[in-house]
Order: structure tokens, then C-alpha cells, then sequence
């Protein structure tokens, strides 16, 4: 029997990957929609959209980082395994790492830097993704 409940926990886990699913998919949909934008011959249009994907994008991003310190508080880490609370460590600088590299990739006026800082980000935004869901299970 299915038994569902729309306590704290279930508000907390459906805003934090909610939010996760704009950051981290909103750069899937931002990758994808780069060759069309720069097909468009004009040189603002990607930036146009990155500036319009800022504005959903960090938000998330500080919805998730909300909900993740959340969820810390609803564990109990001293009860948590070594290896719980390694791979939380991990998660914690890849989560860390992506939003660095993404404010680098905005602020840099630099078309390389830009192009390492979006990859950099997204591996990294992915790996905390995949930590996150490995530690659900």
C-alpha cells in the first residue's frame, strides 16, 4: 500500500530537486540552445539568453543550497556511516565548485575562460547530481 505523506521532508525533497533540476538542467537546455543563438549572427544573443537563464539559474541554485543545509540538519550525522559523510564531503565541494565555476563563466570576459568554467561547472553540477542520488538510496 502506498503510503503518502506531504510532511517537512516531502516540501524539502521536492523543492531541492526541483531546484537542482533548473540548475543542472537549465545547462543541458543552455548547451543545446548555444548553436542556435550563435547561428543567429549576433553576438549578443547568447548572452542575452545566458543573462535570462541567470535569472532563473541562481536562484535554484540558492534554493538548493537551502534545501541542502536542510537536509543536514535532518540527518543525523553522527549516526551516519564513514562513508555517508564522505561522500556528503565530496558533494559538498562539488556543489562548491559549480557555483564558482559558473560565476566565473558569467563575469569573465573571456571566450576560454568561459568555455573551461561552463565545463567545469556542468561536470560539476552533474557529479554533486549523482552523489546526491546515490545517497538517497
Amino acid at each position: 500500500m502506498l503510503d503518502v505523506s506531504f510532511d517537512a521532508d516531502w516540501v524539502r525533497t521536492v523543492l531541492h530537486v526541483l531546484s537542482v533540476s533548473v540548475w543542472l538542467g537549465g545547462q543541458i537546455v543552455m548547451l543545446g540552445l548555444l548553436p542556435a543563438l550563435r547561428s543567429l549572427q549576433d553576438e549578443e544573443a547568447p548572452r542575452a539568453a545566458a543573462r535570462a537563464f541567470g535569472h532563473v539559474a541562481w536562484p535554484a541554485f540558492g534554493v538548493a543550497v537551502a534545501t541542502g543545509i536542510w537536509n543536514l540538519l535532518a540527518v543525523d550525522v553522527a549516526e551516519a556511516t564513514g562513508a555517508y559523510n564522505a561522500v556528503f564531503g565530496v558533494k559538498l565541494l562539488l556543489v562548491a565548485v559549480s557555483g564558482a565555476a559558473a560565476a566565473l563563466h558569467q563575469s569573465t570576459p573571456s571566450r576560454a575562460v568561459r568555455g573551461v568554467t561552463g565545463g567545469v561547472g556542468f561536470v560539476a553540477a552533474f557529479g554533486a547530481f549523482a552523489l546526491g542520488i546515490a545517497m538517497a538510496h
